[in-house]
């Protein structure tokens, strides 16, 4: 979606982004409206204030609303549906077990974050995060306490390898903006990913965050059933099931790349097969027809397994329009121009060159909630900057990161991923901001320290 030219001033519009916050805040918070009626009511209000044309904000705000249901609603759909069949086989449990029996009881935490780790190099924050609920709920339900001791760690580290580490787009596109090798990023990138998860995630969730006593409700996956665990499949099995994704996707990443490089040829049958089943939703959708027939088809009648399955979609309706909604609201945001409107004023701030990156990303995160659309504006913004000064090859894998850095911090409510872990976790909107917008910040902050030290030495 194009975005207008802006009707306002900078300071105008980011006043009116600011107002809508707030109005959003006590809506949900102060007068108990529903997430989804409030966020489409200010999306529409914070429309119409920034100037776009009465008979377009409709389309605009429609537009928005789809764009982020075709992103989630198939990742979210399928994932669960996955999980829900981990969950009622006991393949979520043996996974659990098998995980926390080789870190520890204590470190049960850190074993779930490096996990999603590894399985979050190609996969998006969306379609890791259902895939890794069943083992959440699992881990969490054994242990008990709050969720998120055992919910943070994972999704902060699916986080912060989507922020930083290419393949993902916003690494892989404001590294091309600004002429940053994406192989270097990736090298550099993922060393950075885990001492900056390490650091800003799993420190701050074992000392901190995951004190904030949040019950544990899987209902999302078991639709309030609790499942029965005969003959579960083995550890190999079951993770099989999780890599099964990790690998189409994977090769889909080399293929891409390797068409794009030119090292080898753009055109082939073959190629173009493994190209589509590697498509995140493709590969999703194939892992649940081999979870169905090697977990389920022999294990319960089919009329069963499609009451599991539809049991499984039915809790996560109201996610997924939240979600939608969320997205919604940074659409119209996006839309209004502030990107351009903000480019003027900010590029005579007289700040480090890597410092601008943090800062601009940063505000563009807070005012319209896309870590990727912050990611690619400001690389887009800084291009000029990046050219007149020439820094090194490792200075501008810096760049990307502060970029990162700054598109992580503060995730609050116009970020569909906030609604997301929100309502997945059981969290309200307070609660949701004191925990995963706090931890969203330390991760960014990390980052961008991680950042300053490599523009230094490089």
């Amino acid at each position: 979606m194009d975005t207008m030219d802006p009707v306002y001033g900078s300071g105008t519009l980011l006043l009116i982004a600011a107002i809508a916050v707030a109005v959003l805040l006590v809506l949900i918070i102060a007068l108990r409206m529903h997430a989804f009626i409030a966020l489409v009511l200010v999306s529409f209000g914070t429309a119409i204030a920034a100037g776009v044309p009465v008979g377009d904000v409709p389309t605009v705000a429609i537009a928005a609303f789809g764009s982020t249901l075709g992103t989630v609603a198939l990742l979210v759909g399928l994932g669960v549906m996955i999980g829900r069949l981990l969950e009622v086989t006991g393949g979520a449990q043996v996974l659990a077990d098998t995980l926390v029996s080789r870190f520890g009881e204590k470190r049960a935490p850190l074993a779930l974050g490096v996990a999603a780790l590894l399985f979050g190099l190609p996969i998006f924050f969306d379609a890791g995060l259902v895939v890794f609920l069943p083992i959440i709920f699992a881990v969490a339900k054994r242990f008990g306490g709050s969720v998120l001791m055992y919910a943070l760690p994972a999704a902060g580290a699916f986080a912060a390898m989507h922020a930083i580490v290419p393949p993902h787009p916003g690494p892989v596109t404001a590294a091309t903006e600004i002429g940053a090798s994406i192989g270097l990023t990736l090298l550099v990138g993922v060393v950075v990913a885990v001492v900056a998860w390490f650091v800003g995630v799993y420190v701050v969730t074992t000392a901190w965050l995951g004190k904030v006593h949040v019950p544990i409700d899987d209902s999302v996956l078991t639709g309030g059933r609790d499942a029965e665990h005969d003959n579960p499949p083995g550890f190999g099995h079951v993770l099989g099931i999780l890599l099964l994704p990790l690998v189409l996707i994977g090769a889909n990443t080399v293929l891409t790349t390797l068409r794009t490089n030119e090292s080898i040829a753009a055109e082939g049958g073959l190629v173009d097969a493994v190209i589509f089943i590697g498509q995140t939703p493709v590969a999703l959708l194939i892992a649940l027809l081999v979870a169905t027939y090697t977990l389920a088809i022999k294990r319960y009648p089919r009329g069963e397994i499609e009451s599991m399955l539809n049991d499984a979609l039915g809790p996560i309706c109201a996610i997924i329009l939240i979600t939608g909604a969320g997205g919604m609201f940074g659409g119209v945001l996006r839309y209004s121009g502030i990107g351009a409107a903000l480019s003027d004023s900010l590029a005579d701030l007289g700040l480090p060159l890597i410092v601008s990156a943090f800062v601009i990303a940063t505000i563009l995160r807070v005012a319209q909630g896309s870590a990727t659309v912050a990611l690619t504006t400001t690389a887009g913004l800084i291009s000029a900057g990046v050219a007149d000064a020439d820094p090194s090859s490792l200075q501008l894998v810096a760049l990307v990161l502060a970029i990162a850095a700054g598109a992580t911090v503060l995730s609050h409510v116009n970020d569909s991923g906030f609604w997301l872990v929100g309502r997945f976790f059981g969290m309200d909107v307070k609660t949701t901001l004191k925990t995963w917008t706090v931890m969203e910040t330390t991760l960014g902050l990390s980052i961008f320290v991680l950042a300053l030290g490599i523009w230094a030495v490089g």
